[in-house]
């Protein structure tokens, strides 16, 4: 969830000219994910955002021009290159990888912090994500794959 929040944030201050926690708070509010002014603090000081002036004259929130790679995309970009296919086995998740790269694609699934998943253990091509539930497994499995292949 903070991967995909992090990345809505960078989506956001792409489009908009947002000055303000409250209103970067109210965006994300608005586009499905609750938050609070302090995780939006936190999320700021992550992604490393920064004021600059927008074309109107006003500030902006906006990424240091000398990041080379914001941390939620960067998971997300392991995740593109290992992945190749997404599948349940009731509350458990079944991540086919390139072969080599489940353990890479294992610890980006675990820095994002998805609360959903419980724990996992990676293999050479295999990577089994234990879920709290059934119902679950099917939400973060929709998440990913709309994630890494918009579907």
């Amino acid at each position: 969830m903070k991967l995909e929040r992090q990345a809505e944030i960078l989506k956001l201050i792409h489009e908009y000219e947002i000055d303000t926690q409250e209103e970067l708070a109210d965006r994300l509010q608005k586009a499905g994910y609750q938050v609070t002014q302090a995780t939006v603090s936190r999320d700021i000081r992550e992604l490393k955002l920064t004021k600059t002036e927008g074309e109107s004259g006003k500030m902006r929130y906006a990424l240091l021009q000398n990041q080379a790679m914001d941390s939620a995309g960067r998971y997300v970009r392991v995740l593109k290159d290992a992945v190749l296919s997404i599948d349940t086995a009731e509350n458990i998740l079944v991540i086919k990888t390139v072969s080599g790269m489940a353990m890479a694609a294992a610890a980006a699934l675990d820095e994002m912090n998805i609360s959903e998943i419980v724990g996992c253990i990676a293999g050479d091509n295999t990577i089994m994500c234990a879920i709290r539930s059934r119902n679950e497994t099917i939400r973060v499995m929709d998440r990913l794959k709309k994630m890494l292949w918009g579907k």
